[in-house]
């Protein structure tokens, strides 16, 4: 992790300013996938302990054509003959199985688990299903009644909805995994595999990292990710799902190939592990950028000396002579303190004891509110022009406001949705729209395929249609229809909504520190909660209670329960009888939750 991007940059930040505020602090760190452990070890400050030992032996095999071979480094092909397959193929099922990914997965399962790796989500949920269409009927019976269950589970996770790849994988145990699904579905579904109700996934690399779902075997369908050619580090994290301790004796894995990915097979299982290196420089140096200014605004480095003695805990310094060829680390800083002078985000002062640091009132709101600082001043804007006229009569120009800039990359419009949403909207909603640069007139000329002359800023036309996805999903909570309505994943819609509603917390505290952003204090307070939970507003206090989900809190509030001081004084054993499916354990949580959040927030029960 961290060598991953702008996730790594934020992990080096802190574990940096750790390491440079405590002495005494322990880290930990852990990984099967590190080739460069002494530049690790050098920015820690750490003793180094290595172990080759397995719990459960993992054997490594590829297949070609119909034939398996173990992988055996020391081998001069790198491949050892194993065995041919043994299964029988129709000419029609040859045709929709050419890889034999049914004879691999039918030799392991219902008995044992496997996992099999697929490039792409969509292939994912293909795979699922044509296996589906090649197994006996003996799957149906093998845990029928706790695989019905999860369906219904499923069922209610969704609010009636049920995806139907899953409604025609799940009775023969098989289900995918990627971020097609909600965050309820893919909990639902890990705990099912983990239980062996399911006993295989179809999933994306994603699952490899992070996820503890071990399996008998592991299959990768292609040795691609999308369209690039594997890593050995990713080769290596998703056969490392094979063998499960306590379980297995053994773990396999098999990666299928084509004659002409043969050599480059070779050379991936055989590599030395790829080098891990700092991300501060990632994306033209926005991570020292954004440490720069949280240590200023901290008060941790107030000078310039400060600065350099605290940069030589980095891995960046460590990885300096590789990372900064053109300019040196220090050149590198005074250019990053320079740019945010420019910026507005610092003031650097000059006296007899030399050089001061210090963060303007927009620089500290900036990293109060950790905003993108490729962002802050566009936010700035946004929020001041949104002051001139704000739309208060509805939650479109604010919902646009907290739209992040990072996702409308993302997602392209469909422009026919795009013009039928768009006329749904009110005059006042229109003319919104018109005044931050997405006018009906464009909409409608884009929808009707036709050419438009005027310049207009795509990416605000891709956040305003972004906006629309959550300002129609606020309106109607179910994400299924909204889903389906702009032909997005609701994985997609979700991931959305979330790093919206993170997203209106940041704008929030950024506009705490600017007095000329007042009004928006309240307004974005109550816009959080709404985002947060996205419901009806009268489940909002129901959902802060610990384990209330959506379909629990119109259960409670259909029952009665309609405040969290209803909630707190019910008898557990009486709301079991209530509500359908409610067990006296959870009852009993909801009602403990239900007191506690009644006391910690003094208004909350009413």
């Amino acid at each position: 992790m961290l060598g991953d991007g702008s996730r790594g940059a934020v992990i080096e930040m802190t574990l940096a300013k750790v390491l440079y505020m405590s002495k005494t602090t322990q880290i930990i760190g852990m990984s099967a996938t590190l080739g460069n452990i002494k530049d690790l070890q050098t920015f820690l400050r750490a003793e180094n302990y290595t172990n080759d030992f397995r719990p459960v032996q993992l054997n490594e095999f590829v297949k070609l054509k119909d034939t398996i071979y173990e992988v055996d480094p020391k081998e001069e092909e790198c491949f050892r003959f194993s065995r041919l397959l043994n299964f029988k193929y129709s000419s029609a099922m040859q045709k929709m199985d050419p890889d034999h990914i049914i004879a691999l997965v039918t030799e392991v399962i219902p008995t044992h688990s496997c996992l099999v790796f697929c490039p792409t989500k969509k292939n994912c949920e293909n795979v699922a299903g044509m296996i589906c269409k090649y197994l006996k009927e003996e799957f149906l019976q093998h845990r029928e009644a706790e695989k019905a269950v999860l369906l219904r589970e499923l069922r209610d996770s969704g609010n009636g909805s049920l995806c139907p790849v899953l409604r025609r994988t799940v009775p023969y145990g098989l289900a995918y995994h990627h971020s097609g699904l909600t965050s309820e579905e893919r909990k639902l579904v890990e705990e099912a595999y983990s239980n062996g109700v399911l006993c295989l996934l179809t999933c994306t690399s994603t699952l490899a990292a992070g996820i503890n779902l071990p399996a008998r075997r592991v299959i990768l369908r292609s040795p691609y990710v999308a369209t690039e050619f594997l890593k050995r580090s990713q080769y290596k994290q998703m056969v490392g799902r094979a063998g499960r301790a306590g379980i297995d004796t053994v773990g396999e894995s098999i990666l299928i190939l084509q004659d002409k990915e043969r050599n480059m097979a070779k050379t991936l299982i055989c590599a030395p592990m790829e080098n891990c290196y700092s991300n501060l420089m990632h994306d033209d140096g926005k991570g020292l950028l954004s440490l720069i200014l949280s240590l200023i605004g901290l008060n941790i480095t107030t000078s310039l000396d400060q600065m350099r003695e605290f940069l030589c805990g980095t891995l960046l310094c460590v990885q300096q002579r590789a990372l900064c060829v053109e300019k040196s680390l220090w050149e590198v800083v005074q250019q990053c303190v320079e740019i945010l002078r420019d910026k507005d985000l610092v003031t650097v002062t000059t006296d007899s004891q030399g050089q001061t640091l210090q963060v303007t009132k927009l620089g500290k709101a900036t990293y109060k509110g950790s905003v993108d600082l490729t962002y802050s001043d566009v936010l700035y804007k946004d929020l001041s022009k949104g002051l001139e006229g704000l739309l208060l009569n509805s939650y479109l120009h604010l919902v646009y406001l907290v739209t992040p800039y990072d996702m409308t990359s993302q997602c392209k419009p469909d422009w026919m949705t795009f013009f039928r949403q768009f006329t749904l909207l009110s005059a006042a909603e229109q003319k919104m729209s018109a005044a931050v640069g997405v006018p009906e007139s464009f909409v409608a000329r884009k929808a009707a395929g036709q050419t438009v002359k005027k310049s207009v800023n795509m990416e605000v036309v891709q956040r305003m249609y972004l906006a629309l996805v959550l300002f129609t999903l606020l309106k109607e909570t179910n994400l299924w229809s909204v889903a389906d309505r702009f032909q997005l994943s609701r994985g997609f819609i979700q991931t959305l909504l979330s790093s919206s509603s993170a997203f209106c917390c940041c704008v929030l505290h950024f506009t705490e520190e600017l007095e000329e952003f007042w009004p928006f204090r309240a307004l974005l307070t109550e816009l959080t909660r709404r985002l947060s939970y996205c419901v009806k507003a009268e489940l909002i206090p129901l959902m802060e209670v610990a384990g209330v989900m959506e379909s629990r809190a119109k259960q409670l509030y259909s029952a009665g329960y309609k405040t969290l001081t209803h909630l707190a004084n019910a008898d557990p054993a009486v709301l079991c009888k209530t509500i359908e499916n409610l067990y006296k354990k959870q009852a009993n949580q909801i009602v403990a939750s239900a007191k506690m959040t009644c006391l910690c927030v003094p208004d909350a029960g009413e």
